[in-house]
């Protein structure tokens, strides 16, 4: 699975308008002995690449973030 993938295979779980943190990403990816935190380079690059493809948004606190930069939520667009 790559990370991209992770990230929708997620947010296809969730509910209309819910929303996902990227450690989520990164702990399926490295699955339940992984070391999740290695993976977040990976899920972040993933998440720049789907923004700019307009397939996700990304927020922080209910606010719209045009990009990456601190902590963020990713949703389905």
């Amino acid at each position: 699975m790559t990370p991209a993938e992770a990230i929708l295979a997620l947010l296809g779980e969730r509910a209309e308008g819910g929303t996902i943190c990227p450690s989520e990403a990164a702990r399926r990816l490295a699955g339940s002995q992984g070391d999740w935190r290695a993976e977040m380079d990976a899920v972040h690059a993933a998440a720049d690449a789907l923004l700019e493809q307009g397939t996700i948004a990304l927020s922080w606190k209910g606010e719209t973030k045009q990009k990456r930069r601190g902590p963020y939520r990713i949703a389905r667009r």
